[in-house]
Formats: structure tokens, sequence, C-alpha cells
């Protein structure tokens, strides 16, 4: 039945050319451009406006489909999954154009490889107009060319990824802890400080030097997770951001912490943040997953139910080599998910649900892509414990 269900999403994502909408692409709107003013506050309250909205309100305002470079990244570390579980051909060719595309969506003019996202965007601590590379978006690109590239043995995609490093080393800004330790800005035009968003640069600095054997890249990230291991809290839990409006304690950015420290320590042989991770993982599980299956999206509130947090659940622990430990965790969680937030029709999965509607809007990057990618996990993983029995 998994199967069945992910071949319907395959073939929705294929068949829209792995373009779509974003919860956040409001300010694409040629209307917002051309009627309404430009200020901190109408660009704020227009992005939620669409965000929050259970109608799509993108067709009527003017708000095109498009490639997003954060969807395209996780698209092409899921075919690499799907390659090394079936060896399908496709698979190659489906490698080869995300490889290819994001190579021509680089951001140009940094000192090395970045990506950002394909609309402006604005939040609570910063503006970021279109286009401007970020630590995430650079971090989950330049992991999945690596993916690539153990697939294709292509150096060029190698390189690129190692090129990202020099984006996230020299081009962020950094917020120091007294210790040595620091933070990484989300991008080069901010200074906030976000954990998750850390440690994925971190994880891109550990999974280059694997192949690179740069001290430096390994240096810089046993301090980033030094950094945001000192400020987990005392039952395991990470806060968002050490920023006064950015304390709440989230789903998926807590499975992000611990597999991005995960992939540090098995990558560096430094096991001296086991603790955290051990303490982070109890919490993680025992927290924002209901007996039903039901992903809770905050600490405090289940609500809003996010099929982000499904993925992240699947992809967390099989990075962390538990997947098959948690199978039955995983697969109530898959089954609750499939069940509730998907389309059987149509074969995409919903947005959100919330306490008096469900958001059926097909998000592209938010909801597709990382479905897509848990579920090439979650095969791989399968295909792998078959073949060692």
């Amino acid at each position: 039945m998994l199967i069945n269900r992910f071949e319907k999403m395959k073939m929705y994502c294929e068949e829209h050319s792995y373009q779509g909408w974003d919860p956040y692409d409001g300010l694409n709107s040629k209307i917002f451009q051309t009627v309404f003013p430009k200020s901190e506050l109408s660009r704020l309250v227009w992005i939620q406006i669409f965000k929050k909205s259970p109608i799509n309100l993108r067709p009527l305002l003017k708000v095109y489909k498009g490639y997003n470079p954060k969807a395209l990244g996780l698209f092409l570390s899921g075919y690499c999954n799907l390659y090394k579980s079936s060896a399908d051909q496709n698979c190659l060719d489906k490698i080869s154009f995300f490889s290819q595309k994001l190579i021509k969506l680089i951001s140009p003019d940094w000192c090395g490889a970045c990506w950002g996202y394909n609309f402006d965007w604005q939040a609570r601590a910063f503006y970021q107009p279109k286009g401007t590379p970020n630590i995430v978006v650079t971090s989950f690109v330049g992991c999945a060319l690596i993916d690539a590239y153990e697939v294709m043995h292509d150096k060029k995609l190698l390189a690129i990824a190692r090129s990202a490093c020099d984006f996230i080393l020299k081009d962020l800004n950094r917020t120091y802890d007294g210790k040595g330790n620091f933070l990484f800005s989300y991008s080069p035009i901010d200074n906030t400080q976000v954990f998750n968003a850390s440690l994925l640069g971190a994880r891109l600095l550990s999974r280059t030097y694997l192949y690179t054997k740069e001290p430096i890249l390994i240096e810089e990230s046993q301090k980033v997770v030094s950094c945001a291991c000192e400020q987990q809290q005392q039952n395991g839990a990470w806060a968002y951001s050490p920023l006064k409006f950015h304390h709440w304690i989230d789903n998926f950015h807590s499975g992000f912490n611990l597999e991005c420290i995960y992939t540090y320590q098995s990558i560096s042989g430094d096991y001296s943040f086991q603790e955290h991770l051990e303490k982070g993982l109890d919490y993680y599980l025992n927290t924002f997953f209901e007996d039903t299956g039901l992903p809770r999206y905050y600490s405090n509130s289940k609500y809003p139910i996010d099929m982000h947090s499904t993925a992240q659940l699947v992809i967390t622990l099989n990075k962390m080599k538990l997947l098959y430990a948690h199978k039955e965790l995983v697969e109530r969680v898959l089954t609750w998910s499939f069940e509730n937030m998907f389309d059987e029709k149509k074969g995409y999965f919903y947005y959100q649900k919330n306490k008096y509607f469900t958001s059926k809007i097909p998000y592209m990057r938010w909801t597709q892509a990382w479905m897509f990618y848990a579920m090439s996990e979650y095969f791989l993983q399968s295909n792998n414990q078959q073949t060692a029995v």
C-alpha cells in the first residue's frame, strides 16, 4: 500500500515537472508588487495571509509555479536513494537532470556556490530578497550533490559541494559563545542565530570532509555542534533559536538537530556529544508522536499537523540507523499520514491540518518533496534490511 501511494505521489510530481507553489511565496504576487506599499509590515501580513488561508489565493493573485532549489535538492537526494534501491536507469536520468538544474540556479557573486529561495521572504527576524543565498537551502543542495557524486562519481559535483562550504565558511556571519564556539547566521545579510540552520551547515562541512579530509571542515563543524549542544535544555529539547521570539520547540527542526549531530559524530569519530543525542532523541520520540500515529507540530500543541514532521521522523531515524529499531512507530505515523493527509485521487499530500480545517494546497517544496525524500529513505532502509537478511 505504501509503495502504491508513493508511486501516485511520484507521478504527480513528475507530471508537474517538480514545479509548484510554496507556503511563503506570496510576495511573488504580481498584484502585491504593483499595488501594495513595500514595507516590513505589509510584506509580513501578505505572506501570512497566503500561508494560513485554506483557499489557494495564488491563481487569483498571480503567483506562478516555479522551481525551488531546496525542493530540487530533496528530489535529487530522493532519486539517489531510489537508484541505490533499484539501479533503475530512469533514476540516473533524473539525477543528471536535477544536478544540472541546480548548477544553473547557483546564486552568483559569493565566495562559493550557494542557493536561496525563488521568492522574496519577510520573516520577523529579517527580509530576504528572492535568490538571497542562505545556509539551509545551500546545505540541502550541497548534501544532495554529494549524494549524486556517490552515485555518478562525477568529481564536478563534489567540487561544487566543496565550493558551497566556502560560502558557509566565508560569507556567513558568526555569533560566538565566549568559548570559541559559534553559530552561523542564516544568510550573509543577517546575524540571526538558529540552531538547526547552523547544524545543517555543519552537516555539509562534515560530509564534505569525508572526501576531502580538510581539517578546517571538521574543526568548524565541531565548534557549531558544541555551541548548539551547550544550549540544549535539560530535558533534551532545543528551542528553535536563542532569540526571544524564537523560543518555541517544534517537531521537524528537532529532528534536523539530531540528524546533523549524528552525522558529525559518525564522520569525525568524536562521540563526546552522545549524551546530548540520547537525551534529544528520547525527548523527540516521546513528545512529538501520539499513539495513533498523529505527528504533533509543537511540544505543547499538536496543531498544525504537518507532513514535514512525518517526513523528518523517517529521515532522522534512518540517518541515525534506528529506523528498523523504531519500525512500528514509523509505520504507524506513515499510515496515519497517508490515511488523513493524502489525496488518493490526485496523488499529493495536503499542507496542514488545523483544529477546524485542513489546508489541501499541494505545495511542492514543503510537502511533496519532503515526503518523496522521506519515502525514498524508507525504501532504501527496507531494501538494505532485506539484503542483510
